[in-house]
């Protein structure tokens, strides 16, 4: 019996080329090996960069060689600009000789991703044979080809040294047709792994503090035959049920009693798939030293090789390969969490090369020295704008502090500090103290730490974090831009007459009216409001009735430990009252004090601060009377077109009435005149409804529609029923201050719950009221392509003809008011509503306070954009 062997040809042509996500792809090959055709094959024709097409692109002709240059430093400067974004990149050039593929190494190098060669091998009659099939090709001659593949044979087995991590040689037609390729994840790409974790800092040896701290976070210690520790068993999250994963960020060995003890327990939790692990600097002497490499033998390296010695060879050879094979930083969470030993800038995060890894095991240093001979650290911390959170240790603080987003939890536990762990994502820290001083610091732990790079400066906002053209970043829209000029009109407003930035976590945002209704002698009409809702998608809305006062959003804190904890406010205030451009809502400071303490009274009544378990809240609310904000508005604007309308009209009809005595035909003249004066009567009426007399806070009505946020959770996207029935507890707790919010909840499907609505809002307005607002019962909704509007307005007549003048309803006037553009307003409102959620989300989730700030400055800047007001 004949066993046949397989084919080599199928074996080789089946080949996979395996790739990083993230590299610079070099195709190598002579003319006509079918590079390009291989690149269109096997990637996108955004990845590509081909020299022929730059060639084309700065001489007009992709055969020009004496454009060659300029069209590679394109080919590079494009290259580069793919790689900083992150993309994929592939060259499409021969790349024959050396110098042109040093070239494209270093741009890989210089954006610290990995550069990977596929060289396609093709016999020269291949080659020649395809060029002459290519009239663009004719003055290519046989010379040429023999010339570049000689090159290629002169280099190829030269590549990895040039600084290629992957090498793959295709060298037959049949292996670069059939050629696969496979992308594959960074080592360091661990975004998938969303936690919960728990993030340890330095343990440096100290393995009783870390069996405290693992048994204080909830783990269970698993110990060998003869009592040491080998493992621990996660916890498991109470609501999820998911277990928790600690995260190490290196340097477990040196200075501390028990290296080999922490490395035995540490080993085992990662193999036990409990646990991640990065390096420390002292991990990386350590294998060096273990390895042979000649280290000096300083800052507790002496120590763990000492202790290492009293182990058995097995052991030394196990901790050689863990430590070797640590991976310099990790990005975890989606993206949203960075773990590395020293830290890590924004521009490294996820890439690999050798100055990541330095920066990921020992950071930067400004090259200088302190007083005790150490070096000073660069303080990059001070200048990160990333929106993952960092979390590293390297440099011991005295304590672990928030700065832009990062944080160190090196607390010296060696040097008599704690271990600290933060739980993530709660942002919670429990540390464990030491049991004693185990190595005496060159540094006292206690001492300023300039050094370190991680002071929280005095003022955490930058003038630069909000000058100029801005981009925003938003959940809910993707990016959203500021002008130049909008932000320098908030700047304005935000540096003269804001309240302190650390109390301003929020602005609401403006709101879309309802689009223009046909009805005669209406502007607007609910019709439209449950069409938009219909057409988006919404079965349920609530209409809510519209308070003729001014936007006033309450944030509170129970008491002054809690506003200096949760906002870093401790002077004494506990909160604020502001308008929708941040500014205080009232002059006198003790009224503002005076009501928060009835806010604060009657949340504690309405058992809001028990129920949402926090010490501190966001309202959203309406603060009437009108006047109370809008006096001079009222006496400037308002009072004053009624008065001269109501004084000049009234001597017009006099003077009709009289001429109509006399038996002068001014019929007509004496009805048109009489209807004005009617018209501004029913304007001074309109506006005087909303008008009364207050004292301090006599008089004073606050009317809460929207629980924003309290600590741990934002609640501005739960349904509005949610709201208002807790809110209608906390209108019953004081009913002289509080007023309540009337609503209709209204199934779109049932045409007489719609028909009972829009009869509500029409005795509403009739009554002198503002109006309604209809919103999707469920707050946020996304009907697959766009934000829905998470309110519009629906005025009655009397109230607009405040905003559009005495006599908007006149025919011709009604005519052109139909024609209003609303797309701008529209946008607007969906914008300034992602923002302000999105400061929001950033502030609960305890980012700095420049991040919460930015959103929150975006919804101001957005405020100046040319829109009609009176929309």
């Amino acid at each position: 019996m004949t066993i046949e062997a397989p084919p080599v040809a199928v074996q080789s042509a089946a080949r996979t080329l395996t790739i990083p996500e993230l590299s610079l792809v070099v195709l190598v090959g002579v003319t006509g090996s079918g590079k390009s055709t291989f690149a269109r094959t096997h990637f996108k024709g955004t990845q590509i960069i081909s020299s022929d097409v730059c060639r084309g692109v700065v001489s007009d002709d992709e055969n020009d060689q004496s454009a060659t240059a300029d069209a590679f430093a394109l080919v590079h400067h494009v290259a580069g600009v793919r790689l900083r974004r992150g993309l994929l990149t592939v060259i499409d050039a021969t790349s024959v000789q050396r110098t042109a593929r040093e070239a494209l190494v270093k741009v890989a190098r210089e954006h610290d991703v990995l550069p990977v060669a596929i060289v396609l091998d093709l016999p020269e009659s291949v080659c020649r044979e395809r060029n002459a099939r290519r009239p663009e090709r004719a003055m290519v001659g046989p010379h040429v080809i023999t010339r570049q593949r000689k090159d290629l044979k002169a280099g190829l087995h030269g590549l990895e040294r040039e600084g290629f991590r992957k090498v793959h040689v295709l060298r037959s037609v049949e292996e670069v047709e059939q050629a696969v390729i496979e992308y594959e994840k960074a080592y360091n790409d661990k975004r998938e792994l969303t936690g919960p974790f728990d993030i340890i800092g330095d343990v440096h040896g100290c393995r009783a503090e870390l069996e405290s701290l693992l048994v204080r976070l909830g783990y269970a210690l698993v110990r060998d035959e003869q009592g040491r520790p080998i493992d621990a068993l996660p916890p498991a999250d109470p609501e999820t049920g998911v277990a928790r994963t600690a995260v190490f960020v290196g340097d477990l060995v040196d200075r501390g009693p028990d290296t080999p003890g922490v490395l035995r327990l540490v080993m085992g939790m990662v193999e036990a798939g409990h646990a991640l692990c990065v390096p420390g600097n002292h991990e990386n002497k350590l294998v060096r030293a273990l390895t042979g490499r000649k280290v000096q033998h300083t800052h507790g390296l002496a120590e763990s090789l000492e202790q290492l010695g009293r182990e058995s060879e097995d052991f030394r050879k196990r901790v050689t390969e863990f430590c070797r094979g640590l991976i310099s930083h990790y990005v975890l969470d989606g993206g949203r969490l960075v773990v590395a030993h020293a830290g890590l800038k924004e521009a490294y995060q996820g890439r690999a090369s050798g100055r990541v890894r330095s920066f990921a095991l020992y950071g930067e240093t400004t090259g200088e020295t302190d007083e005790y001979g150490l070096p000073v650290r660069y303080p990059w911390a001070n200048e990160y704008r990333g929106k993952a959170v960092v979390v590293y240790g390297h440099t011991p603080v005295p304590r672990p502090a928030w700065v832009n987003n990062t944080i160190c939890l090196d607390t010296g536990c060696v040097f008599g500090g704690e271990l600290t762990a933060l739980r993530y994502p709660e942002r919670e820290l429990v540390a464990v103290p030491a049991e004693q001083v185990w190595y005496e610091p060159v540094r006292p732990l206690t001492a300023d730490d300039s050094s370190s790079g991680v002071h929280r400066e005095p003022s955490v906002l930058d003038l630069g974090d909000v000058l100029g053209r801005r981009t925003v970043e938003s959940r809910l829209m993707g990016n959203l831009v500021v002008r130049e000029e909008n932000a320098a009109a908030a700047l304005e407003v935000m540096s003269r007459f804001a309240v302190d930035p650390r109390w301003l976590v929020y602005l609401p945002p403006t709101m879309a009216p309802v689009a223009t209704t046909p009805r005669e002698d209406f502007l607007e009409h609910p019709d439209q409001a449950f069409d938009y809702f219909r057409e988006a998608g919404v079965d349920t809305v609530v209409c809510q009735e519209k308070h003729m006062g001014s936007r006033a959003v309450v944030i509170l804190a129970q008491d002054e430990k809690a506003a200096a904890e949760r906002f870093g406010v401790d002077d004494g205030s506990t909160g604020v009252v502001v308008t929708r451009t941040g500014r205080p809502f009232f002059e006198d400071s003790a009224v503002s004090a005076a009501l928060l303490n009835r806010v604060r009274k009657a949340l504690g009544e309405a058992g809001l601060w028990d129920e949402l378990a926090t010490n501190w809240l966001a309202l959203d609310c309406e603060l009437l009377p009108w006047s109370a904000k809008a006096m001079g508005l009222l006496r400037d604007q308002y009072a004053a077109v009624g008065a001269a309308a109501r004084a000049s009209l009234g001597t017009a009809v006099e003077l009709l009435d009289q001429a109509a005595a006399r038996g002068l035909d001014v019929a007509g003249l004496q009805a048109e005149q009489s209807k004005r004066l009617a018209d501004a009567r029913s304007f001074t009426s309109a506006y005087g409804r909303y008008c009364w007399p207050t004292s301090g806070l006599e008089g004073v009505q606050l009317a809460p529609f929207q629980i924003l946020a309290a600590e741990g959770s934002v609640y501005a996207t739960r349904d509005h029923s949610w709201h208002l029935d807790r809110l209608d507890r906390l209108c019953a707790a004081d009913a002289q201050l509080f007023r309540r919010t009337d609503r209709r909840v209204v199934e779109l499907g049932d045409a007489q719950q719609v028909a009972d609505a829009t009869a509500w809002w029409e005795r509403m307005t009739g009554n002198g009221g503002e109006g309604m607002v209809v919103k999707p019962h469920g707050a946020l909704v996304h009907d697959g392509r766009r934000i829905v509007q998470p309110g519009v307005k629906c005025r009655g007549p009397e109230y607009l003809r405040i905003i559009y003048g005495p006599e908007y309803l006149e025919p011709r006037n009604l005519a052109r008011l139909r024609k209003r553009f609303l797309g701008r307003k529209q946008s607007l409102a969906l914008r300034e509503y992602a923002l302000g959620l999105e400061a929001l989300e950033r502030f609960v989730a305890h980012e700095p306070l420049y991040r919460v700030h930015e959103s929150v400055f975006a919804v101001l800047a957005l405020e100046s954009e040319p829109v009609d007001p009176r929309l």
